[in-house]
C-alpha cells in the first residue's frame, strides 16, 4: 500500500464521539491503522496524534462503559509500543 494512495483527509475525527467520519468506527480508524510504519511516518503520526489525544482523553475518559484514559492513549498511539503504566502516565501528562 502506497500513502500516497490513501486519502486521508476524509478519515478524520473530532470530540466529543471521536468516531471517523468516513467511515464511523472509532478514530484512528482502521484505515489509519492499517497504515505502513516506518521510523519518518511514525515521527509524523506521533506529533499529530499526540496534539488529538489531550481533547481525545478529556472527551472521552468518565463515560460509563467508555474507554480509561490509558485505553485512550493506546488507541491514539497504537503504532508505540506503550505498556499500560507508560498510557496511563502519558494521559496523565496530557489531560
Amino acid at each position: 500500500m502506497d500513502v500516497r494512495e490513501l486519502d486521508l483527509a476524509d478519515h478524520c475525527a473530532a470530540g466529543p464521539g471521536w468516531r471517523c467520519e468516513a467511515c464511523g468506527e472509532e478514530f484512528p480508524c482502521s484505515t489509519w491503522r492499517g497504515l505502513p510504519l516506518d521510523r519518518h511516518l511514525r515521527g509524523a503520526l506521533l506529533s499529530c496524534f499526540t496534539l488529538l489525544l489531550g481533547q481525545a482523553v478529556r472527551d472521552l475518559r468518565g463515560h460509563p462503559d467508555g474507554p480509561t484514559p490509558p485505553q485512550i492513549v493506546r488507541r491514539f498511539l497504537w503504532f508505540m509500543p506503550l505498556s499500560e503504566d507508560e498510557a496511563r502516565a502519558v494521559a496523565l501528562r496530557v489531560r
